[in-house]
């Protein structure tokens, strides 16, 4: 079933993703302390990597290595993109670079995580 669903649900994460860094959010930074939003950027872009990882290596049939780089690759642009975005379109959010430290964090722990259950991984 999940390799049936995971594309659509990686998209489905992706847009959703980008919908939330682009609202505008009115003075959020009343109710939440900083160091809560740097982890919720560590986890959705953490998550985010290991959806695009299962999507290229269950659904699109790709190497783990390839699968992997792609997956990497995708979040952390995606990140960089989303940052800039909040940056030209929105008047309510600005560009941080503790933010996109935080998403490649996530990524990198993301990546080690599949990396080490790929390496330990019992081969059939």
């Amino acid at each position: 079933m999940l390799k049936k669903n995971i594309l659509f649900i990686t998209i489905l994460y992706t847009i959703a993703l980008a919908c939330v860094s682009l609202i505008k959010i009115n003075d959020i930074s009343d109710y939440v302390p900083s160091i809560t939003d740097k982890v919720f950027h560590f986890l959705t872009y953490g998550i985010l990597a290991i959806l695009w990882y299962l999507t290229w290596f269950t659904k699109l049939e790709r190497k783990k290595t390839t699968a992997l780089f792609l997956a990497m690759v995708i979040s952390i642009g995606f990140g960089i993109i989303i940052e800039v975005l909040q940056h030209r379109i929105t008047s309510t959010r600005i560009f941080d670079l503790k933010d996109i430290l935080a998403n490649i964090l996530g990524v990198i722990l993301a990546v080690g995580i599949i990396t080490l259950k790929n390496r330990f991984e019992v081969k059939k």
